[in-house]
């Protein structure tokens, strides 16, 4: 008798991880979807596909509350330890990071609306496009590492957040450039920089992930520094 509550008790657990991890799954099919459709309302100018972005975004924190309240749930009834706590843990932590980058593309849509004028240069909307299709890269690529439990994976998304970080800082260098060229493009180029900024904090997000997959599996934090590309002065003042 004991053996089968054991078991019937196993099994329910991993009934709650199962139900966890898929949860986890839409939340970051979702976020995925809020990225592309951000990018694509931004430089298409196309304000319906910008608000459909806005109007995702409450699905996206319902689904983190949900996950928040089976997560605790799962706690209290399961108790677990050791390997088994950090997976609900990781589940936490990583819906709070799609959270996040759900709120970076809901910017991004926000502010399309407010994109005025004929200044709309292709070289620094495929500056932006291509920052954006990176880290959409590393956002799947972390999430699939984090469902297959792949270390070094995950490892190789952390290792790459510095060249996204690079990117960000050079097209803040572009658009400061046209700012002073023009002071007609001063709006715009802000904008977009908030935009670029919005991008290069997803990819901190996706870094995230690749840390608490780090810890899930081997049970402890990265204890190298997170290797970070250079920012300038400027954009973080324009930015904070």
């Amino acid at each position: 008798m004991t053996q089968m509550m054991n078991e019937h008790t196993a099994k329910a657990f991993d009934d709650d991880l199962q139900e966890l991890t898929r949860k986890v799954a839409e939340m970051g099919g979702l976020a995925e979807r809020e990225i592309a459709d951000s990018i694509q309302a931004l430089t298409r100018r196309d304000i319906a596909l910008a608000k459909r972005v806005v109007a995702t975004d409450p699905t996206i924190d319902a689904l983190q509350q949900e996950i928040e309240d089976k997560a605790v749930l799962t706690i209290a009834r399961r108790q677990p330890m050791a390997v088994d706590l950090r997976e609900i843990v990781a589940a936490l932590r990583v819906s709070n990071d799609l959270e996040r980058i759900g709120d970076l593309a809901k910017n991004i849509g926000k502010r399309v609306g407010a994109l005025e004028g004929d200044f709309y240069p292709s070289k620094l909307l495929r500056g932006v496009e291509h920052m954006a299709s990176l880290v959409l890269g590393q956002l799947k690529q972390v999430l699939d590492a984090y469902a297959a439990r792949d270390l070094q994976s995950a490892l190789a998304v952390w290792k790459g957040d510095e060249q996204i970080d690079a990117m960000c800082t050079s097209l803040f260098r572009e658009l400061l450039t046209y700012m002073m060229e023009d002071p007609r493009n001063i709006t715009f180029c802000i904008h977009l920089m908030f935009c670029a900024k919005n991008i290069e904090r997803m990819g901190d997000h996706a870094t995230n992930i690749a840390e608490t997959v780090h810890y899930m599996v081997e049970g402890r934090p990265i204890a190298d520094p997170r290797p970070k590309g250079d920012t300038t002065a400027f954009a973080s003042a324009v930015v904070s």
